[in-house]
């Protein structure tokens, strides 16, 4: 296999990258000056070394040195009243960048494709209960279900609705983020304004 086939390929598993997007991107390095290739792979091979996933709410970050917490975290100016449960660490930023939600977050790690039981193994069930108890005892009192308007986010969210039941006793209450995303939507791609309205617009289950 050709060094050109090989670059292609690893660019195909990245989310969303179909085989002539994968050749462009090669191709398209083929373009840049060395120098900017060069630290491309530089960027690539500190990754891994220079950011670190949180271990309340599993978002990437980079450390800062003053722990291991990510920067919402570790803010005691956050409203601890409010946890907001997302698919990915990318879903965050949108909903940062509308300025409307000062809770905590916590991403899940992905979805329930419909049929497929399996995949609830891959998310952060038992870390999502162990997070919410320690929250309770934080003044927690909502937890938003943020996930994408679509079938596998919808079976998503009843899987995490079946996880946080037993908290409801405890006087949590469990709302959904959704009117105001039209249906299909992915957080990721929403703008900020329809995330406020989504957000103002949540409603409980």
């Amino acid at each position: 296999m050709s060094t050109l086939d090989e670059l292609a390929q690893y660019f195909e598993k990245f989310p969303g990258i179909g085989p002539r997007q994968a050749r462009r991107f090669v191709f398209h390095l083929l373009t840049e000056p060395r120098v900017e290739v060069e630290r491309l792979a530089a960027l690539i091979g500190a990754v891994k070394d220079s950011v670190y996933e949180c271990p309340l709410c599993f978002r990437f970050h980079t450390h800062t040195g003053s722990g291991k917490l990510c920067e919402i975290c570790s803010d005691p100016e956050r409203d601890q009243s409010l946890l907001m449960v997302v698919e990915r660490d990318s879903d965050v930023r949108p909903i940062e960048r509308s300025g409307t939600f000062t809770g905590y977050y916590f991403v899940l790690g992905g979805t329930v494709p419909l049929m497929s039981v399996e995949e609830t193994k891959k998310l952060r069930g038992g870390p999502l209960k162990a997070v919410v108890e320690k929250r309770l005892g934080e003044g927690l009192k909502e937890t938003i279900l943020a996930f994408s308007v679509n079938p596998d986010g919808e079976n998503t969210m009843r899987y995490v609705e079946s996880l946080l039941t037993p908290y409801e006793a405890k006087g949590l209450t469990v709302s959904i983020l959704g009117r105001g995303l039209s249906t299909g939507s992915e957080l990721e791609y929403a703008d900020p304004e329809t995330i406020k309205n989504a957000f103002r617009n949540r409603f409980h289950h």
